[in-house]
């Protein structure tokens, strides 16, 4: 079914090899072409996240199929669908997200944890991703948008909210306590420290620069520790808690092997550590096994998060105690986004306007 004149042509950025990508037209899948179970989503915008530059890159374990469309943070608009039992109906503002498609059927997604099924589709891995104005998505894990959500400012709350929301689910913490963030000037960082915020724990704030420092005490992080000043980080953290004995969990949101190498040190007994932040591949997390014991620490990780903690993040984000600092670019600036992030130079997250 559709309802909207459909361009026959459309533009998208594809990746034919590690050597990088290039905008360029491909067809547009027609209502008629599209497969049972899947929505035409007309992108209107995409966030672009660090996990879309090491697809390019090819610099991960997990490679993608060649040639590879990337983007997994995709707000637009349903243009057509061909899913009779689907509740998704054309118009619908929905989201694009990593988690592209899951069976639905097995011991993982039944259980609520469709991004470990054996079957998932990923975007930009082996599904196409919202990097394209025009995307044949899977109705399986499309995310509805609230209708008081700007579109441009749900984008990057679809993987990068998504994700640090669940992370603080699983780091056992509860309001007022302690927890640190390294990279929390970035865009998982700085969603995480609001989400923290939110759920009513106290933020220690872990990044480098002036300008990452007003922005976080400005979207309410408690404490701030500049790792490229502080000669002694594990203390430097510590010292923020009024006990001085850390804080009760990290999120590592920086894909930094280094923010990993310190994290179980800082941490206070029976706290935990959540992996979150990708590095290259051969990164390792370090711990001493006996003090690792002694104290209760624990070293847990978190990906992504399913359907309903993507339509809780969003609705945290509608209901305005979230809001994303977001640059909307030309989808045509895509080149330059990944150079700034790749130099560790954009404050925030980037958005790109699909049709600027």
């Amino acid at each position: 079914m559709s309802q909207e004149q459909i361009p026959k042509t459309q533009l998208a950025a594809v990746s034919d090899d590690a050597s990088g990508f290039e905008i360029r037209e491909i067809p547009v899948v027609q209502p008629n072409q599209l497969e049972p179970g899947r929505a035409l989503v007309k992108v209107l915008y995409s966030g672009v996240c660090h996990t879309d530059l090491h697809v390019i890159k090819d610099d991960w374990p997990v490679k993608a199929e060649r040639p590879c469309i990337a983007g997994h943070e995709g707000a637009g608009v349903i243009v057509a669908i061909n899913d009779p039992i689907s509740k998704f109906k054309v118009g619908d503002r929905v989201g694009i997200k990593w988690i592209a498609h899951s069976c639905n059927q097995c011991e993982f997604c039944i259980a609520g944890d469709e991004p470990l099924c054996l079957e998932a589709k990923c975007s930009g891995i082996n599904a196409q991703g919202s990097f394209m104005q025009y995307c044949p998505a899977y109705t399986s894990q499309l995310t509805p948008i609230p209708d008081n959500l700007d579109m441009a400012e749900a984008a990057p709350i679809l993987c990068a909210g998504v994700t640090v929301y669940k992370a603080l689910k699983n780091s056992r913490t509860r309001a007022g306590q302690w927890i640190a963030i390294p990279g929390a000037g970035g865009g998982l960082g700085s969603l995480a420290v609001q989400y923290a915020k939110w759920m009513g724990l106290k933020v220690i704030a872990i990044d480098t620069g002036a300008e990452k420092k007003k922005y976080c005490e400005e979207i309410g992080a408690a404490a701030w520790v500049d790792f490229m000043e502080s000669k002694d980080i594990v203390a430097a953290v510590k010292a923020c808690t009024p006990d001085n004995l850390g804080p009760h969990a990290a999120i590592i949101t920086s894909p930094k092997p280094e923010a990993y190498l310190i994290a179980m040190e800082y941490i206070r007994p029976r706290g935990t550590v959540v992996a979150v932040g990708l590095p290259p591949a051969g990164a390792y997390v370090k711990a001493d096994v006996f003090y690792t014991v002694l104290q209760n620490k624990t070293l847990t990780s978190s990906y992504v998060g399913n359907r309903q903690d993507a339509i809780e993040s969003l609705e945290i984000a509608a209901d305005g105690h979230v809001k994303c600092r977001i640059e909307t670019v030309p989808f045509k600036s895509l080149d330059k986004v990944y150079t700034q992030m790749a130099e560790g130079k954009l404050v925030g997250r980037a958005v790109l306007d699909l049709f600027a």
